[in-house]
């Protein structure tokens, strides 16, 4: 028997081996060969891509989630309606003061102003001056006084020029202050408007008229008062 070119019935006779146990053994070897073969031929292998993990080959869903290293989109918001309201509201205020300030300025006339239609009804009597200096230095300057209503009218206020002359016959320095009433003098002299103690017809009340500052050159004597402003009621 002639298997892989060699003649195997030689080879049998010579070492004496049984003919059918060799047989078996020898198909078997060839049928596990036969069988790795058909094993080995059904395996299929395709090649790569060379771009099979490219960018193009990411599906697009993927392709398409963001990184955490992206870049964020910004957003841009505009502002809210209630930030507008807002900054119109604070911008009417501001020209509303402008304004007002501006009428107050216009208001306010320089020089001596002429004496108030009721003035003649509100005679000022027992003048008194004094002064006081405050722990910082300041020095204010008073005048006291009672104030009578003579007229038929109710008075919430009341507004003073105050005539500060000099020994240099030079104009006198002129100070405009409102008329506050004396409330109380113990264990201060307290003072408050007018406004919150109305004068009535024949009554009398002590007030007092403050100075933060007056002149060097004035003539240390009793300045001219007058009623240039009378609100009544």
């Amino acid at each position: 028997m002639l298997v892989n070119g060699i003649l195997w019935q030689e080879v049998l006779q010579k070492d004496e081996i049984p003919a059918k146990l060799f047989l078996m053994n020898l198909t078997d070897t060839r049928s596990t060969q036969e069988s790795d073969r058909v094993e080995a031929s059904s395996i299929k292998f395709w090649p790569m891509s060379p771009n099979e993990n490219s960018p193009e080959r990411v599906p697009e869903e993927q392709r398409q989630q963001p990184s955490v290293f992206s870049p964020q989109e910004t957003k841009s918001a505009g502002m809210p309606m209630s930030a507008w309201l807002i900054a119109g509201a604070v911008v009417l205020v501001v020209l509303g003061g402008l304004i007002f300030a501006g009428r107050k300025k216009t208001d306010e006339v320089k020089g001596v102003q002429p004496l108030d239609a009721y003035a003649t009804s509100l005679p000022l009597t027992k003048l008194a001056m004094s002064e006081s200096t405050s722990l910082s230095g300041g020095k204010s300057t008073f005048i006291d006084g009672v104030v009578s209503n003579t007229g038929s009218s109710t008075v919430s206020a009341i507004r003073v020029q105050v005539l500060f002359s000099n020994e240099e016959q030079m104009p006198p320095q002129i100070e405009t202050v409102p008329l506050s009433l004396i409330r109380a003098r113990e264990p201060y002299v307290d003072t408050q408007p007018v406004s919150a103690a109305p004068i009535r017809p024949g009554e009398q009340r002590e007030f007092r008229l403050i100075f933060e500052s007056i002149p060097t050159n004035w003539n240390m004597q009793m300045p001219e008062i007058r009623v240039v402003r009378v609100e009544t009621r």
